[in-house]
Order: C-alpha cells, then sequence, then structure tokens
C-alpha cells in the first residue's frame, strides 16, 4: 500500500510542477513564444540528434523568434534573415556577449580564445592580432606560395591514389592541406603527413573549411552536369588540368556559384557560435532576459522559402546573376556570422576553399568508392561543431 502511494505521489508532484511551470511561461508576456517546459529538463527533450532540424521544424510554429527551456537555461532561436539583422546588426553590442558551453571552461581555455571571450581589451587586442598579422590581405598575399605549396601536395596525393585506382576521403585530404598551411605560418612546419592516416588539432581554422569542401564535392558527384559544368569553365579559364592559382578566382564566376550554394545549405556552424545577454534586452517587442543564450539558426535562414525557391534542391545557378555576398552585408546567407563576431579567418576561407575545389575537379575525373552511384550518395549529416557528412565522402580520382 506503501508503495502504490509513493507513485501517486509522485505522479501528483511532477504534474503539479509541470502545470506550475506552464502558468509560470504563460505569465511572462513578453518572453518570446515557445513550447512549454517539463520540470527540471526545460525542452531538451525536444532536441534529438539533429537540433538545427528540430528547432528549425519548432520555429514553423512558433515563429521565427523562439524562447525555449534547455535544462535550466533561457534559450532564444532567431530563424529569419530579418530578426538575425536585427540582432547581428542592429543591436550587435548587446547581443555580442558569449555563451561558453561547460566543456569549453575545463583548463580555461575559453579564457584565452577570441572565439570566447566577451568584447573586453585582450579580445580587441587578439582579434587585431589575428586581422593585422595572419589575415590582412598583404599578409594574405605574402604566403600565397605556401597555400600554394599545399594545394600541390594534395594534388600529387589525389595523382597517386589515380595511379593506384585507390579511393581518398575527401574530408581527410582537405583537413591536412588545411592544418599544414596553418601550422606552417605559425610554426614552418607539417603538423601531418599528407601521404599518411594521421589527423581534431586547430579545428576552428580547419573543420570548417573541410566540411565546406567535402559537401561542395559530394553535392558536385550527386549532378554530373554540374560537374561538367564547373569543369568547362575552369578548362576554359585556367586551362585543363592546371592547378587553380589565386589570381584565377574572381573570374570563375560558376565555381563560386557552387561555393555559395555548399554555403547555404550546409553552414559548416550550423547556429554560428551561441550568444548571450548581459541585461535584460528588448527585441522586436519581447523582452530577452539576462543570462539567456541566443541561437541563430543559419542553417534555417538558408533554407528559409519565404526567401529561396526551391530551397531544398542544390542549384548553383541562383547566383549567377545574383550579388548577394557572404561577408555579412545580406542576412540571408550568413555562415560566417556578421559584426563584430563575424569569423576572423573568413578571408583566408574566400582564398582557400575556390582554389581546392577548383584544383580537384580541374585536375581529375571522380567517381564515387565502390560504383556507388550519384543518386545513391548518402548525404545525411552528422551535428557536432561543424556540421559534417555522417559518411565520409570517398572518392577514386582518374586523369582527365
Amino acid at each position: 500500500m506503501d508503495y502504490y502511494t509513493l507513485v501517486l505521489g509522485s505522479i501528483f508532484a511532477l504534474s503539479f510542477l509541470y502545470t506550475l511551470a506552464k502558468l509560470c511561461s504563460r505569465g511572462n508576456k513578453k518572453l518570446p513564444p515557445g513550447p512549454s517546459p517539463w520540470p527540471i529538463i526545460g525542452n531538451l527533450h525536444l532536441l534529438g540528434a539533429k537540433p538545427h532540424i528540430s528547432l528549425a521544424n519548432l520555429a514553423k510554429i512558433y515563429g521565427p523568434i523562439m524562447s525555449l527551456k534547455l535544462g535550466q537555461i533561457t534559450t532564444v532561436v532567431i530563424s529569419s534573415s530579418t530578426i538575425a539583422k536585427q540582432v547581428l546588426k542592429h543591436q550587435d553590442q548587446v547581443f555580442s556577449g558569449r555563451f561558453v558551453p561547460d566543456a569549453l571552461q575545463a583548463h580555461n581555455h575559453c579564457k584565452f580564445s577570441v572565439a570566447w571571450l566577451p568584447v573586453c581589451p585582450q579580445w580587441r587586442t587578439l582579434r587585431r592580432i589575428l586581422n593585422t598579422n595572419i589575415f590582412s590581405s598583404n599578409r594574405l598575399d605574402a604566403n600565397q606560395h605556401l597555400r600554394s605549396q599545399k594545394v600541390k601536395e594534395l594534388i600529387a596525393y589525389c595523382t597517386k591514389c589515380s595511379q593506384e585506382g585507390a579511393a581518398l576521403d575527401v574530408g581527410q585530404a582537405a583537413f591536412k592541406t588545411n592544418l599544414n598551411f596553418l601550422s606552417n605560418i605559425l610554426f614552418s612546419k607539417d603538423l601531418a603527413d599528407p601521404f599518411s592516416d594521421s589527423k581534431d588539432l586547430f579545428s576552428a581554422g580547419t573543420d570548417t573549411t573541410t566540411s565546406t569542401l567535402e559537401w561542395a564535392m559530394a553535392e558536385t558527384l550527386r549532378q554530373p552536369r554540374i560537374m561538367k559544368k564547373a569543369q568547362a569553365e575552369l578548362a576554359k579559364i585556367t586551362g585543363k588540368g592546371k592547378r587553380i592559382e589565386e589570381t584565377d578566382i574572381s573570374r570563375l564566376s560558376y565555381l563560386q556559384c557552387i561555393i555559395k550554394e555548399t554555403l547555404r545549405m550546409h553552414p559548416p556552424v550550423p547556429f554560428l557560435l551561441p550568444r548571450r545577454v548581459e541585461q535584460d534586452v528588448e527585441l522586436c517587442d519581447y523582452i530577452i532576459p539576462k543570462g539567456s543564450q541566443v541561437l541563430v539558426n543559419v542553417w534555417a535562414i538558408g533554407r528559409d522559402s519565404t526567401f529561396w525557391e526551391d530551397p531544398l534542391v542544390f542549384k548553383p545557378e541562383r547566383f549567377w546573376s545574383s550579388d548577394l555576398d557572404m561577408r555579412g552585408k545580406d542576412f540571408e546567407l550568413i555562415p560566417f556570422g556578421v559584426g563584430r563576431r563575424i569569423c576572423p579567418g573568413l578571408p583566408l576561407a574566400l582564398r582557400m576553399v575556390p582554389v581546392i575545389l577548383g584544383s580537384l575537379l580541374n585536375s581529375f575525373n571522380w567517381k564515387l568508392e565502390a560504383d556507388i552511384g550519384p543518386n545513391e550518395l548518402d548525404m545525411e549529416e552528422k551535428f557536432g561543431f561543424t556540421l559534417a557528412k555522417a559518411l565520409p565522402l570517398r572518392v577514386i580520382p582518374s586523369p582527365l
């Protein structure tokens, strides 16, 4: 009898707490709308393995600005370019704080990272160093020969695979190329052997570029007409079989369209990095409470059918006559963020991605491992720090 009394009492207590939480959430009329939280866990049960998709679906119910409880953390999710512009441009200063995950607070790593530091004198110093000494146009021009050498080594590795009829892991090969370029800038040496299977360092500078290149190759392989069109442009502009130089990029319009379309459908960091408000903030007639986490779902913005025609179709031609920019001017396409928190490595990415992708497409023909057909290619996503392919892309190069 005592056992049943305990069970009934527990059910009653949980029901009471749930009702109370629901009433409290309704009572705060200024908080953006959102699903009612459960006791203790809040809305964590709604996220699933792919929170960028789950939150995009919830936004269809609750609107482009909504609030949830992730555990005890009030989280506001932005899913439209209009509100993203309000947050990241017009109110950038009050939304420029950082919400640092517990995992990054171990050993105080977040206190020495430009990505996670709050806007403060130390952050400004680090940002100035990056902008002046690593990612400025003059610096990038000065070390262009290093990037060219690393791309040359990548093509040599692909040639070796072609001669042996072996498949290569596109993501891993791109990772090593980017890693070795960054390590040569900082330490004047390679940290990865391009001909071995060694590989997680400098994730902010390598994983995002790696992800973009892997998705771009995957989408291009799925539609042979896109690959043929890109190869025709490359042959015309640079010459068939040649590596791409950075001076060629501005003339390779279709290649740039492929990269923009890749970043629209597969942004490397689907929520950018989480922001935090340090005081109550008014946004679109709502109040965002102090200490709230703010997520901008750029994955959802890039697939917003109110702006993009056929948003689920990979169609580089949509950018053919468009001046839509990725540098933070147009909020419908903001894979690198905007404002004071824009990715400092943007200038490097805009050089590396087209040079590597163009060189791969212009140097070889490609087919999927194990004679997999283009329509059979698995395009499932794996959510993490970057939005990677669930299954690595393995392809076999052959001479043009």
